[in-house]
């Protein structure tokens, strides 16, 4: 039986969850992460590719090769066949440094960009990562930016003007809550979050100083449960507004703004 929401709208949106069939390290396909939401009123979810779909995360030196330049065509198109009765899935294009944004199709639905410190670095100062950026601009993507604190300040200062960027799990493996509060990050109105593995201190210090108009839910799957990660955001104690929210409306609202129709 599902649990109710204390809210307007029973359908919740997991902003936060990857897919994905060609890494089996983890049990991460579409049928794994559905069968995580039984019992769940989740109705409708953002999927990214694993990272290991997209660069070897343990090589520091990692140099591209056309065979993870297939690789990485292979898992973002395996997001956008997806597709289940009564379920909405959103698409989200993992890129890297070949920014192959002529990759971009209308389904998608947002940008995930993503690496660790220890991880090969992003190409920031090369005419295709500003080239890329414009036509995310262009098309109004959100960006789900998960990057080491300094980047993370210089992405949003200083190459993403006009983008909506999403930091995940408030900020954890960005630098931390504070150390982004410190920056006044979470001031700027392009700046979002998600809840995804956040502690539920850092959530309720979120909502109350920033408001709950820029906080999504997310799960963090397969690293999170989806159950228990939307069971945190409910046991809260939150408004029936703040819930619908973030459970929910935030995402639908962003989603509204995204041109869709693929032209140039």
């Amino acid at each position: 039986m599902e649990a109710a929401l204390p809210n307007r709208t029973a359908i919740v949106i997991d902003a936060h969850a990857h897919c994905g069939i060609i890494d089996r390290g983890t049990a991460q396909s579409w049928d794994d992460y559905r069968t995580h939401l039984a019992g769940t009123p989740i109705r409708g979810a953002a999927l990214f590719s694993p990272v290991q779909e997209i660069y070897d995360r343990y090589d520091p030196e990692f140099v591209d090769t056309p065979d993870w330049q297939r690789r990485r065509r292979e898992s973002n198109a395996y997001l956008l066949s997806l597709d289940s009765p009564g379920f909405a899935v959103h698409p989200y294009f993992f890129i890297w440094n070949d920014f192959a944004v002529d990759q971009l199709q209308p389904a998608h639905c947002g940008i995930k960009w993503h690496r660790h410190s220890d991880e090969p670095p992003y190409h920031y100062d090369t005419p295709a990562c500003r080239a890329a950026l414009t036509e995310i601009r262009r098309r109004r993507l959100p960006v789900v930016l998960e990057e080491e604190f300094s980047h993370t300040v210089r992405f949003i200062r200083e190459l993403a003007e006009g983008i909506t960027v999403i930091i995940p799990h408030l900020g954890m493996l960005n630098g931390g809550f504070g150390r982004i509060a410190n920056e006044g990050l979470w001031d700027l109105e392009q700046v979002w979050a998600d809840t995804a593995l956040a502690s539920a201190g850092d959530i309720l210090a979120y909502l109350r100083r920033y408001g709950h108009e820029r906080l999504l839910f997310g799960s963090d799957f397969p690293f999170g449960h989806p159950a228990a990660e939307l069971a945190k955001v409910q046991r809260l104690g939150l408004t029936p507004e703040t819930t619908a929210a973030v459970l929910g409306d935030n995402f639908r609202r962003l989603q509204a703004q995204v041109i869709r129709d693929g032209s140039r």
